[in-house]
């Protein structure tokens, strides 16, 4: 039998419950207060503690705190990327941003979705949907959709205002 972390990794229907995810859930809100506190530090200091939680940071990545996550281990970040203050990942599945987009205040980027079933709401059930996020791209503050390679969002809800050749 698979346990709900393996469901959720395959983006199948899980419960958000079980030892490894709770375990996972109380490693990412230590790491979280750390990294939280860590505003005043240089980008260099702060590196070094997304390296510790994400599964892949790139060099001259930085992420201003506060910034909100609900596991880290699936955000894939690219060279040189930047998000602003207050910016949530809800990464149950891996979130890739490439090289160099930057990323606005209080955006939102939201893997977990819900069944539209309400039967299997009740049940507690999830799952979620990959994000990729291209290169070069710039999302601007409060921003919550996808966006491809070269693209330029504004406002809530986000829409495209420009789209530049790679």
């Amino acid at each position: 039998m698979r346990s709900e972390k393996e469901k959720m990794l395959a983006g199948e229907l899980y419960r958000p419950v079980g030892p490894e995810l709770t375990a996972d859930q109380g490693t990412t809100a230590q790491w979280l207060a750390r990294y939280n506190d860590a505003l005043a530090k240089s980008p260099a200091e702060r590196h070094r503690l997304l390296v510790e939680q994400l599964a892949e940071v790139g060099e001259d990545t930085d992420i201003r705190p506060p910034f909100y996550c609900d596991y880290g281990f699936n955000i894939r970040l690219g060279r040189g990327v930047f998000l602003n203050f207050n910016c949530v990942i809800l990464d149950v599945v891996e979130v890739t941003i490439g090289d160099r987009t930057q990323i606005g205040p209080a955006v939102q980027i939201y893997c977990a979705d819900h069944p539209r079933d309400a039967a299997q709401r009740r049940e507690g059930l999830e799952f979620g949907r990959p994000v990729q996020i291209g290169r070069d791209v710039w999302i601007g503050g409060g921003a919550i959709r996808d966006v491809e390679e070269s693209a330029t969002v504004v406002g809530n809800p986000a829409r495209l205002v420009a789209k530049t050749p790679p």
